[in-house]
C-alpha cells in the first residue's frame, strides 16, 4: 500500500502532479471542443434540413464522411494535412517551419467528428419538433422571432439535449485518442508513467478511475441539465 501511495504522491518522487495536470488537459480539450462541435454541427444539421438541394449535399456529405471515418484517422489528416497546407500558405512568405499544436488538433479533429454526429442528434430534433408549436403560437400574436426564442427554442433544446449528453460521455473518452499525437493528456502521461516504473496495471487502472470519475460528474451535471430543461413539462403533466 505504500508502494501505491508513494506511485501517486506529489513531488518530484510520485506521478500525482503529472496525472492532475493531464486530467485538467484532458476536460480543457473536451470543453473547447464542445463550443465548435456544437457550432458546427447545427450548420451542418440546417444545411441537411435545408430545402436547397446543395446545401443538402454539403450536409449529408459532411455528416458521411466524419461519422463514417476513424476517429484516430481524423486526427492524423486534420495533423499533417493541416501542417502541410499552413506550411504551403507559410512558404509564401517566410522560410520557417510551421507546426501545429497538437491541442488545436484535438479541438478541430474531434470537433468535426463531434459536429458529424452532433448534426443527426439536431436533424432529428428539428424533425420532432410539432408543427402545432408554430400555429399556436402565431394564434397568440407572437412573431418569428420570439416564436422561435420562446416557443421553438426551448422545445429543440429538449429534445436534442439526451443525445448531447451522450455525445459528450463519448468525447470524454476519444480525447484519449489524441495521445498518438504527443499531447500530454490522461492516457500519454499514464504511458509515459507505465515506461518509467513498470507498473501498467497499477497506472491503466488509475487512468479508468479517473475517466470514471469524469463521466460520473459529467452524469449529475446533465441530470440537472435535463431537470432544468424539463421543469415546466412536469408542471403540465
Amino acid at each position: 500500500m505504500d508502494h501505491i501511495l508513494e506511485l501517486f504522491s506529489f513531488g518530484p518522487g510520485g506521478w500525482g502532479d503529472e496525472l492532475a495536470a493531464a486530467t485538467g488537459l484532458t476536460i480543457r480539450l473536451a470543453a473547447a471542443t464542445v463550443p465548435l462541435g456544437l457550432l458546427l454541427g447545427l450548420l451542418v444539421a440546417l444545411a441537411r434540413h435545408s430545402p436547397h438541394r446543395a446545401y443538402r449535399f454539403f450536409g449529408n456529405t459532411f455528416a458521411t464522411v466524419f461519422r463514417g471515418l476513424p476517429e484516430l484517422l481524423t486526427i492524423f489528416l486534420v495533423y499533417y494535412g493541416g501542417q502541410i497546407v499552413l506550411q504551403r500558405i507559410a512558404s509564401l512568405f517566410t522560410e520557417s517551419n510551421v507546426t501545429i499544436s497538437p491541442f488545436l488538433t484535438g479541438i478541430v479533429a474531434l470537433g468535426l467528428v463531434f459536429a458529424g454526429y452532433a448534426s443527426e442528434t439536431f436533424l432529428g430534433a428539428f424533425r420532432n419538433i410539432p408543427k402545432g408549436l408554430f400555429e399556436g403560437a402565431y394564434a397568440l400574436g407572437l412573431g418569428k422571432w420570439q416564436t422561435l426564442y420562446l416557443v421553438i427554442l426551448p422545445s429543440f433544446v429538449r429534445l436534442a439535449l439526451p443525445g448531447i449528453a451522450n455525445l459528450w460521455l463519448v468525447l470524454l473518452k476519444d480525447t484519449s485518442l489524441v495521445s498518438i499525437i504527443a499531447l500530454d493528456e490522461v492516457m500519454r502521461q499514464t504511458f509515459v508513467a507505465v515506461g518509467a516504473t513498470k507498473e501498467p496495471f497499477t497506472f491503466y487502472l488509475a487512468a479508468c478511475l479517473i475517466y470514471l470519475t469524469l463521466s460520473l460528474i459529467s452524469s449529475l451535471g446533465i441530470t440537472a441539465i435535463e431537470r432544468w430543461s424539463e421543469r415546466g413539462m412536469r408542471g403540465a403533466r
